[in-house]
């Protein structure tokens, strides 16, 4: 059995970004009926991302 562990908060900075009205609008759509916020949809896409960009980067590929 795993051991229970308390989660961390990690310190975040609010930022505003402007999105166009047909993204928000697929993305509300993605996580209706999901425990998922927007803005944790929204971080997730960008680790995602990164990680996709260092990985490239990593391959000598330039992205």
């Amino acid at each position: 059995m795993a051991e229970f562990k308390i989660p961390v908060t990690p310190a975040s900075t609010n930022k505003s970004v402007r999105f166009p009205n047909d993204l928000i609008n697929e993305v509300e759509s993605a996580i209706r009926g999901t425990n998922c916020t927007f803005s944790a949809f929204v971080v997730e896409a960008v680790r995602v991302a990164v990680d996709d960009l260092k990985e490239a980067t990593k391959e000598g590929q330039r992205p």
